[in-house]
């Protein structure tokens, strides 16, 4: 669905992507590993448009448009072809409803708030409360449920186990799978190494703006080598 490639991306004067090339496979969940400064977030804000890159390309494909650069597209646009963002820190809106923030973006198909309430009961018992009113947990389910109402194709989560009792990254990774069987696409950037090796089909691992290892779930748990290098484990 998405080629990224030989991205080079700065934040200010600080070269953060350093040549980066990856693929995000159509009904697959994809996983980018790496230790925190790495450039993982830098990755998924660039996909997203929220950065420029210096150069690279980044080519969405799909069969209504056919083969699309994203380069230079604000985060709008990308948006309307199908790809949506959960971000670090979940960013909801406190003030607003649990309702109001599930609808504020919502676009007709598959996903309704029946069927995120069905997904997330939590939700539909507190739709009236504040989003500010939520527990961690609970404002994270938000925030995936605001982005499936957008009915995308592919989902961006950075770091949805961030800060979560083990109880309820347990219960994202069941998310996570119930989305896979459902054929959506996903893009995990994770540093919860059970979670990312339970959710992936195929793992990109990135070091210092760099793809420094990819392959998959089982060829990772091999590796004690890259493991210890890289990730710390």
């Amino acid at each position: 669905m998405i080629e990224v490639r030989d991205l080079h991306t700065y934040r200010g004067t600080n070269y953060v992507l350093q040549g980066v090339s990856l693929t995000i496979r159509d009904g697959a969940c994809t996983v980018l590993l790496g230790r925190n400064g790495m450039g993982k977030t830098t990755l998924v804000h660039t996909i997203m448009g929220l950065i420029r890159p210096r150069s690279g390309g980044i080519t969405l494909s799909n069969d209504a448009r056919g083969r699309e650069n994203l380069v230079g597209r604000p985060p709008f646009q990308i948006a309307q072809r199908g790809v949506a963002l959960i971000p670090q820190g979940r960013r909801i809106f406190p003030s607003l409803t649990v309702q109001e923030n599930l609808t504020l973006g919502a676009r007709g198909g598959g996903w309704t708030l029946d069927r995120v309430y069905d997904l997330f009961g939590n939700l539909k018992e507190r739709r009236h409360n504040q989003g500010g009113q939520l527990s961690g947990g609970e404002q994270q389910m938000l925030a995936i449920g605001r982005a499936l109402l957008t009915n995308p194709s592919l989902l961006l989560m950075d770091e949805p186990s961030e800060g979560l009792a083990p109880v309820l990254v347990e219960q994202i990774g069941e998310i996570i799978a119930s989305l896979r069987r459902g054929g959506l696409s996903i893009f995990l950037v994770e540093q919860n190494y059970g979670l990312a090796i339970d959710s992936a089909d195929l793992i990109y691992i990135l070091s210092n703006g760099r793809v420094v290892w990819q392959g998959t779930a089982s060829q990772l748990d091999r590796t004690a080598e890259v493991r210890e290098t890289h990730l710390g484990i």
